[in-house]
C-alpha cells in the first residue's frame, strides 16, 4: 500500500484539435457518457462540433470534470475527439495496473474526492490544477492486478444484467405494439384520447421551508419531484403539517394515482410514478388522476414506456425541455377496453417481477 497524489497515477491528456467535418462521426460529449456504465454505446454528432476538443485514444478513460457529481466515467472505445468539458486520462503504469485504472476513476473513492474539490455554483467543474494534489492510497501492482480481474468479472456480470432489463422493457413496447398498434398509425383503430380528457390533471405545492410549523410533527406525506423513481410510491421523505398543508396550494392526491415529474436533474423529467398511498407533493409533479375509462396502472406503463418521445415533446413545446400542465394534458394515449387495458397491465407487471429480480441480482454483487 502506498500513499501517491493523482499526478503520480494518471496522465492528463491536453492535446486538442479543431473539428473537421469527418470528425462528428467519432466525438464524444458529456452527453453520450451514462452515469450507470463504464461502456459508451452512443456517439457522433449532426455536424461537426464547434471549438477545440480534445483527442482521445481508443482505451483512454475519459472523466467528465464538469458537473463531477453525476459521475460520468467511460472507456474511449475508438480513436476520436471528446468534449473540452472533460478529462482524457492515461495511467502511469510504474503505479497504477492499466486494467485496475478504470475502475479506480470510476470508485466512489476516486470521484467523491474529486467532486469534494469542484469550483462553481451553475456547472460546478474540476480543475486539473487541484485534481493533480489529491493523494490517494493505492495497493501494490500485483494487489492491483488481482482486483482488477474480480472487478472487472462483477462489472461486467452487472452490465449483462442490466442489458437484459433493457430487454425487457424492449419487450413490454413490443407487447403493447402487438395488442393495440401505434398511435401514428392506429392500425387497430382504437380510441385515441388525450390526457386532459380523461383525467383531473394538478400539480402541488411546498410549504415554505422557514416557517418550522409548516414541518415539525407532520403527518400528512408530501412527495418530491425525486421520489418518482420509487415507481410505486409507498412512503414520503417528509411529510408536512395540516398547518402547512393550509397555507400552500397543494392537494391530495388519492390512491393510485399516477404522478409524472414536470422537472428535475437527470432522469427525472418526464418518470412518471404511481402513488399506493394518500399523498400531496410539490409543484414539479403532476398528478393525472383517471376517470372510469382508464385504469391508472394502464396509464403508468404507457408513459413509462414512452420516456423519451415525452422528453422530446416538452423539448419541443417550450424550447427549454421543461414540462406543465398544458403538455401533459395533450398526450395522446390509445384506449382499449377494460378489459385488454387489464390483460396488458398484468404482462407488463409479470415483467416488472423479473426486473425486480435482475436488481436484486445486481444489488447482490454491490
Amino acid at each position: 500500500m502506498g500513499t501517491f497524489k493523482f499526478d503520480e497515477i494518471a496522465f492528463n491528456s491536453t492535446e486538442k484539435k479543431k473539428p473537421v467535418d469527418e470528425d462528428k462521426y467519432t466525438y464524444l460529449g458529456l452527453e453520450h457518457l451514462d452515469s450507470d456504465s463504464i461502456y459508451v454505446t452512443r456517439y457522433g454528432a449532426d455536424v461537426a462540433p464547434k471549438g477545440d476538443k480534445l483527442i482521445m485514444k481508443k482505451g483512454d478513460v475519459l472523466f467528465g470534470k464538469r458537473r463531477a457529481y453525476q459521475k460520468k466515467v467511460a472507456i474511449a472505445p475508438f480513436d476520436g475527439i471528446f468534449s473540452a468539458h472533460g478529462m482524457v486520462l492515461r495511467p502511469k503504469e510504474d503505479v497504477i495496473d492499466k486494467d485496475f485504472f478504470p475502475m479506480f476513476i470510476k470508485s466512489d473513492y476516486f470521484l467523491d474526492a474529486a467532486i469534494k474539490i469542484s469550483v462553481g455554483s451553475l456547472s460546478p467543474t474540476i480543475n486539473w490544477r487541484d485534481l493533480k494534489e489529491l493523494k490517494f492510497e493505492l495497493p501494490s501492482l500485483e494487489e492491483q492486478r488481482k482486483l482488477a480481474e474480480i472487478l472487472w468479472a462483477i462489472y461486467d456480470m452487472k452490465d449483462k444484467y442490466k442489458k437484459l432489463i433493457l430487454a425487457t422493457d424492449e419487450l413490454v413496447k413490443s407487447q403493447f405494439i402487438e395488442m393495440f398498434g401505434d398511435i401514428e398509425n392506429n392500425q387497430k383503430g382504437y380510441p385515441i384520447k388525450q390526457i386532459d380528457e380523461f383525467s383531473d390533471l394538478f400539480a402541488g405545492a411546498t410549504p415554505s421551508t422557514k416557517v418550522s410549523a409548516y414541518w415539525k410533527n407532520g403527518t400528512i406525506p408530501w412527495m418530491s419531484s425525486g421520489e418518482v423513481h420509487m415507481g410505486r410510491v409507498t412512503s414520503t421523505e417528509k411529510k408536512i403539517s395540516q398547518l402547512g398543508y393550509d397555507k400552500c396550494s397543494t392537494k391530495m392526491v388519492p390512491l393510485h394515482t399516477v404522478v409524472i415529474a414536470l422537472a428535475g436533474q437527470g432522469k427525472t423529467r418526464g418518470t412518471v410514478a404511481v402513488t399506493e398511498i394518500e399523498l400531496c407533493t410539490n409543484q414539479s409533479l403532476c398528478a393525472m388522476v383517471t376517470d372510469e375509462t382508464v385504469l391508472s396502472d394502464y396509464l403508468y406503463h404507457n408513459l413509462r414506456n414512452r420516456y423519451e418521445e415525452i422528453r422530446n415533446m416538452c423539448a419541443i413545446a417550450d424550447g427549454r425541455g421543461g414540462l406543465n400542465l398544458k403538455i401533459v394534458g395533450s398526450i395522446k394515449v390509445i384506449v382499449p377496453s377494460i378489459e385488454e387495458q387489464q390483460q396488458f397491465v398484468a404482462f407488463a407487471e409479470q415483467s416488472d417481477k423479473s426486473k425486480f429480480a435482475l436488481q436484486e441480482a445486481i444489488k447482490d454483487l454491490d
